[in-house]
């Protein structure tokens, strides 16, 4: 039981540490972005595929939302992602002693989520700055924060793909848990 509780404990310190650094990155990675470019401005990284472009996005992701009215983009961009991470944190220390590939796919969106919601609240937009074309194709510009999110997602794919959900029904209609807990209350035949 000890080793759990330090494998658990490490694993927090270890996503806390993540999950700090990606934020500062974010934020600094964007505060630079505004100091150094005006707003629009774009400057080949990569001719003909990627750019650094300073955008500010009111919006979603990939700017979906940015005409609704002022309140509704309030509601739908800081109080009900603000109750999401809250949500996550507490996914993140329900699953610390979870598959790793979980637990880092949290502390993910958690950096993702507030690296946004700092901008929102402080500056009620996102920076933006990568951007991603070829010829007349453009990808939507985003950040640091929305790559966290992203990777996560991709995460959350290979762990629902190779990890068992105790929650998961079997075609007797039990979950994996109760399965096995009747199989240890079975009398052995001897």
């Amino acid at each position: 039981m000890q080793d759990k509780q330090v494998t658990a404990s490490g694993r927090f310190w270890t996503m806390a540490i993540l999950i700090a650094v990606l934020i500062l990155v974010d934020q600094f990675s964007k505060g630079y972005f505004q100091s150094n470019y005006a707003l629009g401005e774009s400057r080949p990284v990569i001719e003909g595929l990627f750019n650094f472009t300073y955008a500010q996005n009111t919006g979603a992701a990939f700017g979906m939302g940015q005409e609704y009215h002022k309140y509704v983009r309030y509601f739908m961009f800081l109080f009900i992602p603000t109750g999401a991470v809250l949500w996550l944190f507490y996914l993140l220390f329900t699953s610390l002693r979870g598959p790793y590939i979980r637990v880092l796919a949290y502390s993910l969106i958690i950096a993702g989520a507030i690296g946004n919601l700092i901008d929102r609240y402080a500056l009620g937009y996102v920076v933006d700055f990568f951007h991603f074309y070829h010829k007349d194709w453009h990808f939507a510009v985003f950040n640091v924060a929305d790559s966290c999110i992203t990777v996560a997602a991709f995460l959350l794919g290979i762990d629902f793909l190779i990890n068992p959900h105790p929650n998961k029904k079997n075609k007797d209609g039990k979950n994996k848990a109760e399965k096995n807990d009747v199989k240890k209350n079975q009398p052995s035949a001897s």
